[in-house]
């Protein structure tokens, strides 16, 4: 990864920010992407002293915000004329219906719309730089889900947890879809399940209630959670592996086995997450709503 160029969005803490340590650890030049400037700040720095390597800076973005987006991407093909990896991490959980600036239900925007427009706003320099890789942290969180297209920003009976399982079977519809666009040219993309990371997911004191956060915290204290680090694992095996090269519209999950865990292995999402009709429809859409 010596000089190579890496973006990670959702990096100022978690697994964000644990695969940008470890790439910048590998001799990366690594964006992070947040929306708080002072834990980006800090996290640069505390990664810059972690692993010796000053070329980490942070672009401030809210990643729900269309405009934000747009802003990122041109700043991303102005700062580097290669972008070897593109990891799309940031998300979040909501107990309650939000909307974006852009009138969009929140967690549709942040976890599948910014994914989606980032990606394409710089594909051109992915395409441009050989054997790019594009990261899409999806969750297991989608199996037993299906989308309601005829409210799929859940206009109706919100709920928070069933927003977020459908925000992840987009991420993989959106994976799978791309690769099917993209064929052997490159870039590859692939999508993956991180494991059950203890996180600050739908903890955060502007977008939940203080009840809400509570329970969030508890759930992932004690519930056996994993470590951001651990979490971090399959997305670093995405973005760097040897043995990855030229693999894509692929999903992987944490290898386990006894008490050994291996970094990833290729995995079958659910039924509903390859139905190519879902994929195809999802992509207009989402073309729709974010102008492109």
């Amino acid at each position: 990864m010596r000089d190579k160029v890496a973006i990670v969005t959702g990096a100022t803490d978690g697994i964000g920010r644990a695969t940008a340590k470890a790439l910048a650890a590998r001799g990366a030049r690594v964006t992070i992407v947040g929306r708080n400037p002072l834990k980006g700040n800090a996290a640069v720095a505390g990664i810059r002293a972690d692993t010796g390597n000053d070329a980490v800076c942070f672009h401030q973005a809210d990643l729900s915000s269309q405009s934000d987006v747009r802003r990122l991407a041109r700043t991303i093909m102005t700062q580097d004329d290669r972008l070897d990896v593109l990891v799309n991490n940031a998300g979040g959980l909501f107990a309650n219906r939000l909307v974006s600036v852009d009138g969009i239900e929140m967690t549709f925007a942040l976890n599948h719309l910014a994914y989606f427009l980032l990606t394409n706003l710089v594909l051109d320099q992915l395409r441009a730089t050989p054997g790019a890789r594009i990261v899409n942290v999806a969750s297991h969180a989608h199996v037993g889900t299906d989308l309601n297209f005829d409210d799929l920003q859940f206009s109706h009976r919100y709920n928070g947890w069933t927003a977020y399982k459908r925000s992840k079977l987009c991420n993989l519809l959106f994976t799978y879809e791309l690769a099917r666009k993209l064929g052997d040219e490159g870039p590859t993309v692939n999508a993956l399940h991180p494991g059950f990371v203890r996180s600050h997911l739908g903890q955060g004191p502007a977008d939940n209630s203080a009840f809400w956060r509570s329970i969030a915290t508890l759930v992932f204290r004690f519930a056996a959670a994993i470590t951001p680090e651990k979490g971090a694992e399959t997305s670093i095996h995405l973005a760097t592996s040897p043995d990855l090269a030229g693999v894509t519209g692929k999903y992987f999950t944490p290898g386990v086995s006894g008490k050994f865990r291996s970094p990833g292995r290729a995995a079958t999402s659910s039924a509903v997450s390859r139905n190519p009709d879902n994929a195809k429809r999802l992509w207009e859409i989402s073309e729709e709503l974010t102008s492109r």
